[in-house]
Parts: C-alpha cells; sequence; structure tokens
C-alpha cells in the first residue's frame, strides 16, 4: 500500500539547482531524486512498521542545493532502535537494499549518490543534540504523521529565538553563535 506523504512539504525544495555543466540536466536530477526519496520512503515505512516516527532530510539535499555528487542525508528517528550505530545501520541494510538498483542506475549516468543516515529514538532526539542545529533552516520532513520532530524542530528554533542566536556563514561553512550577548561565566541551555 503506498505511504501518504501528504503531510511532507513539496519536493520543489528538491531542486538540485547547483548543478555543473553535464548533459545530466537539472530536470534529470530533480526527477531521480524524488524517485530516490520516494522508494526510501516506502522501503522505511517497511523495514521499521510502526516503530518509525520521522524521516527528514537535511544537507544539500534538504536545503535545494544538491547535484549529482550529493549524498543524501537523512534523519531517522525510530522507536526501540538497537543500541549502538553499528547495529543501526546494519538494521538499515534492508532499505540500501531496496535502493540499491535505483542507485546503481544513477551511478550508470555518472550520478553518485549516496546514502548518509542517523539514527535517533525519540528520546535521544528530546535529549538535544547538536545536529538540530543543522536542520533549523534546512530541514526537509518527508515523514512525521504524529508531528513529533515538526514540534522539537519548533520548540528548538523558538529557544534559539530567545537566546538571540544567529547562523553565521564563515568561509565556506555555517556555524551558530548561540547567544550574542554572552558573558564570560554565564551558564545557560539550549
Amino acid at each position: 500500500m503506498p505511504a501518504d506523504h501528504s503531510q511532507a512539504p513539496s519536493t520543489d525544495r528538491l531542486q538540485g539547482d547547483g548543478l555543473p555543466d553535464t548533459a545530466f540536466s537539472a530536470e534529470a536530477w530533480k526527477t531521480s531524486l524524488k524517485k530516490t526519496i520516494d522508494v526510501l520512503i516506502e522501503a522505511c515505512l517497511r523495514c521499521y512498521g510502526e516503530r518509525l516516527v520521522s524521516i527528514v532530510l537535511f544537507g544539500s539535499v534538504g536545503r535545494g542545493t544538491s547535484n549529482p555528487h550529493s549524498d543524501i542525508d537523512l534523519l531517522i528517528v525510530a522507536e526501540h532502535l538497537p543500541k549502538g550505530r553499528m547495529q543501526r545501520v546494519q538494521e538499515f541494510g534492508c532499505i540500501e537494499q531496496a535502493l540499491q538498483p535505483l542507485l546503481s542506475e544513477l551511478s550508470s549516468i555518472e550520478c553518485h549518490v549516496e546514502l548518509s543516515p542517523v539514527f535517533k529514538t525519540p528520546e535521544e532526539l528530546t535529549q538535544g543534540t547538536p545536529l538540530m542545529l543543522d536542520m533549523v533552516e534546512d530541514a526537509c520532513i518527508l515523514y512525521d504523521p504524529s508531528g513529533f520532530f515538526e514540534k522539537a524542530l519548533a520548540r528548538l528554533t523558538d529557544r534559539l529565538k530567545d537566546l538571540g542566536a544567529k547562523r553565521v556563514w564563515r568561509g565556506n561553512a555555517w556555524w551558530w553563535d548561540l547567544k550574542p550577548d554572552y558573558r564570560s561565566g554565564e551558564v545557560f541551555e539550549i
């Protein structure tokens, strides 16, 4: 049964406008990326079942600045994940297996896409992770039927506003000035 992705934002952000001059067009990349993400969502729903809480894209794909050599950064929030990263990666193997034919097809036309998953339980996400800072402005929520991730992101966004935090571009990377009026010795929480 196809998943209902009605709560997902428009995939218009998945444009890949930063494409180099190649025979592979921006429109073809956008179509391929959307197909890959659709298969990814379906595979996550099959593999995690009712334990799946949220699927979120971030990084260049979430920002809409990806190209045929971008990795697909994604956050998977699920209940009862195995302890330790290696066991979580092993469980993710069924999703990689489902995507392998599509990724091989993309590779044959010079699109070298890799998955870069991060796995969190709802409790781990609620405790806080610096990774969430990367998602404040760049997250593309693909699946979040209960609104868990959306609410967590809204809480963080509100807290950052309260602190007066600013996202700053320096060199070729973003960083956060979490409390511009910070005084030496002051303690604050995000």
